[in-house]
């Protein structure tokens, strides 16, 4: 997709995707090349997976989870038995949390 190995007998509107896709191709290399831009793009990839494939649950306050200091994470029982748990680090960029043993989520709020 490089514009510089561009064939010279390529249609003109083929060469336009081309082109379109070595400018999405680089703008995606910026973003996942930079250790803070990668780490948005993940977050917000992890909430649009969430939401898309899994059902909410509740909405809950931080402050309503188990804080455990030892290891630095809040956490919730499921009505599964399992847990929802997010880490200090992660409780500025993370709303949505997902349980480790169901399929359902819940909302930081």
């Amino acid at each position: 997709y490089h514009p510089d190995k561009q064939e010279a007998d390529v249609p003109a509107g083929e060469v336009e995707e081309r082109v379109q896709r070595f400018i999405e191709i680089d703008q995606a290399w910026k973003i996942l090349g930079n250790e803070e831009t990668k780490k948005e793009y993940d977050l917000q990839q992890r909430e649009d997976n969430l939401t898309k494939e899994w059902p909410l649950h509740a909405q809950i306050y931080l402050e309503d989870m188990f804080w455990n200091e030892d290891e630095q994470l809040y956490t919730l029982s499921c009505r599964c038995g399992g847990n929802y748990s997010i880490s200090k680090s992660e409780t500025k960029d993370v709303s949505l949390v997902c349980c480790d043993t169901c399929s359902l989520v819940i909302e930081i709020v």
